[in-house]
């Protein structure tokens, strides 16, 4: 008898609705009927559509049931606790009032069981860009941010960094032809990866039609804040990297998100969750799901599945350049952040939303850039439970994209890239050094929450050159985030 094998398509062909019960049948169906034929898998299937109240209580069919029965209508209003819970602010001298308030209102949520502000904070829509903040079984998706799975990739590579010197025409022909920057940008001929085949673009109504447009975006990096970048990588000691000696050594650093395909998800999902759960007034973006419910169901596999595309597009971006290279990476340290995770603190499980805010578990490696100019570290976490096992993303902004334009010039800039040996490909005002916080105050602020066990110098930036659309919010908030 062949392998059993049951499709979405089929599932939604007998009449199944959109959503996460298409995805517990078919794991249903090959779990416990795998040796049935396709046609009696599908009967029996049908049957549990036509009649789900009589299989609630079946062993086997019961979950596919009760996902199939009409929710009973709730009153959706939700009220915050008159006090937050307590949290902990690290670098409070150098962060904004705003970013303060996010927290205090996302402290006050009826799900909240532990928070953290990171070094780098500034305000955004939701929670504060550098916050953190663990739930009881409840995801927030504008805890998680907009661009799902914007995350850090460095590869090490056993090269002397003079070459980006002696060759830098050759070292910029690679970042030029490896990726595309720019919103909206799309490859004519697309990279294929094991990512665009994910079930979950069948079984997700909202993602099957963001397929073929995740196609097109795999291995670009986006505008805003995202860069690809060669410079030089100092490692302290032996053994503080696993795999690389003491020493010098040539690096590749990349800085990018999910694309499209992150921010349709976070745009289609805060929808649903703030109609679902409307919580007053400037709380409103933190409206969430229970992960027991469809819809907290759906938007966590989607998370999921944006972070994996998010990872794909960097390793795509490194693998291109480092077969130009010819090498092979002695090491390559990455790490997610807008995410969620499932994670164990103060011996309970939550979710650890992390927006803007790096893992920093115990002897978990990450990156925490600068700005195109300032060093960025490779860290070893600590496992600090104040911070909720997280650090900063990067040095964090201190202008808006709206007073940066308004207040910094091309010659300033061209000033202190020339300081810096820095060569710029693309690149705004909206992102220039004077933007960002001292990236050195940012990791004093943090000593408790990581080691710094590498740094590393930019010397050829790859970034969006045009026009940033973030920075046209009427209110002048960051958007993108």
């Amino acid at each position: 008898m062949s392998k059993l094998s049951v499709t979405g398509k089929e599932l939604r062909s007998l009449g199944y609705p959109e959503g996460p019960v298409i995805s517990v049948a078919i794991n249903v169906a090959l779990k416990y009927y795998k040796h049935q034929t396709k046609e009696d898998v599908l009967r029996v299937l049908k049957g549990v559509l036509d009649d789900p109240a009589a299989f609630t209580e079946d062993q086997v069919l019961g979950n596919i049931a009760k996902m199939l029965l009409p929710k009973p209508s709730v009153h959706n209003e939700v009220k915050l606790n008159e006090t937050g819970i307590d949290f902990d602010v690290f670098g409070r001298d150098f962060i904004e009032e705003g970013a303060m308030h996010q927290m205090y209102q996302a402290a006050k949520l009826p799900v909240s069981v532990a928070g953290a502000l990171m070094p780098d904070a500034h305000q955004g829509y939701g929670l504060p860009i550098g916050g953190v903040l663990a739930t009881q079984n409840a995801i927030i998706p504008y805890g998680v941010g907009v661009d799902i799975g914007c995350r850090m990739c460095l590869s090490i590579f056993d090269i002397d960094p003079k070459e980006l010197v002696q060759r830098e025409a050759y070292f910029t022909r690679e970042l030029n032809e490896a990726t595309l920057f720019g919103g909206g940008k799309e490859f004519k001929v697309s990279t294929y990866h094991e990512v665009i085949d994910r079930k979950e673009f069948d079984e997700i109504g909202l993602l099957r039609g963001l397929q073929s447009r995740a196609a097109k975006q795999l291995g670009s990096s986006g505008s805003g804040n995202h860069f690809v970048e060669f410079g030089t990588v100092e490692i302290n000691e032996n053994n503080a990297v696993p795999g690389v000696n003491a020493g010098v050594y040539l690096g590749l650093l990349s800085h990018s998100g999910s694309r499209g395909l992150g921010a349709n998800i976070a745009k289609h999902y805060t929808a649903i969750a703030k109609e679902k759960r409307k919580l007053p007034g400037e709380a409103a973006n933190l409206a969430w799901f229970s992960l027991d419910e469809e819809e907290g169901i759906e938007y966590w596999l989607s998370m999921n599945l944006a972070g994996d595309y998010a990872s794909a597009c960097h390793h795509i971006i490194h693998e291109k350049i480092a077969k130009q290279l010819g090498r092979e990476p002695l090491k390559m340290v990455e790490n997610h952040h807008n995410f969620a995770w499932k994670e164990m603190h103060n011996g309970q499980e939550v979710i650890v939303h992390r927006k803007g805010a790096t893992p920093a578990g115990k002897d978990v490696l990450g990156i925490i850039p600068g700005s195109m100019t300032a060093p960025g570290f490779i860290v070893k976490g600590k496992g600090e439970p104040a911070s909720i096992s997280s650090a900063s993303h990067g040095a964090g902004r201190k202008m808006s994209r709206t007073q940066a334009l308004n207040n910094i010039t091309h010659h300033a800039l061209k000033e202190i890239l020339e300081k810096h040996n820095v060569k710029l490909i693309g690149g705004g005002l909206d992102e220039a050094p004077f933007a960002y916080k001292d990236i050195r105050q940012v990791m004093d602020a943090q000593k408790n929450l990581v080691e710094m066990v590498g740094v590393f110098y930019p010397r050829i930036v790859k970034m969006d050159g045009g026009t940033p659309k973030q920075w046209r919010s009427k209110k002048g908030e960051v958007l993108g985030e």
